[in-house]
């Protein structure tokens, strides 16, 4: 799957998708703390739109490829943690922990049996 150009495009349009999806989801309890909660969702929302509008298209393009939904499903947890990590590290603050070590080797054992077939 990820030999193929379109998986590489699935993977490269998830990573930006998360980006987005990261920001929209957390990127607000740093930068619009002080607004009324009302103020971030409408924020949220709004980037939001550009996660699914780059996410809508890599599902489609990597189901075309060939991949399964729980293959899918699997590379996008894996590329959320790669966004978010550095995310929770670089823009919020907080401090590296071994667990994030931990929960990346455990999806990688889940992109193994997901992927194995």
């Amino acid at each position: 799957m990820f030999t193929t150009l379109a998986g590489w495009q699935t993977v490269g349009l998830l990573m930006l998708s998360n980006v987005f999806m990261t920001f929209a989801w957390y990127g607000h309890l740093k930068s619009l703390a002080s607004k009324p909660w009302w103020i971030a969702a409408v924020i949220s929302w709004g980037i939001a739109l550009f996660e699914y509008l780059l996410q809508v298209p890599a599902n489609r393009i990597g189901h075309g490829a060939g991949f399964t939904l729980a293959q899918l499903k699997i590379t996008q947890e894996v590329v959320t943690l790669a966004v978010f990590v550095p995310f929770s590290m670089f823009y919020m603050g907080e401090p590296p922990k071994l667990d994030f070590l931990w929960a990346g080797l455990c999806l990688m054992g889940a992109v193994y049996f997901i992927f194995r077939s």
